[in-house]
């Protein structure tokens, strides 16, 4: 028998997108507490569009 294993995609804090391999996205660790990695799709970086870190609440772009 063969386990399958699970991949479980990144999404855009912003907007909840998938993100896909060849995306120009972004990753970082929350400016303010640096504990949450943040990922953030291309349209929403181009649109400056807010984010906000589920642990502190920090919100930006």
């Amino acid at each position: 028998m063969s386990k399958r294993t699970t991949v479980k995609m990144p999404t855009c804090i912003s907007c909840g997108h998938n993100i896909v391999v060849d995306e120009k996205a972004v990753k970082f660790s929350c400016p303010s507490c640096g504990e949450i990695l943040m990922w953030r799709c291309e349209r929403c970086r181009l649109f400056g569009r807010t984010y906000k870190c589920p642990k502190c609440g920090f919100t930006g772009p």
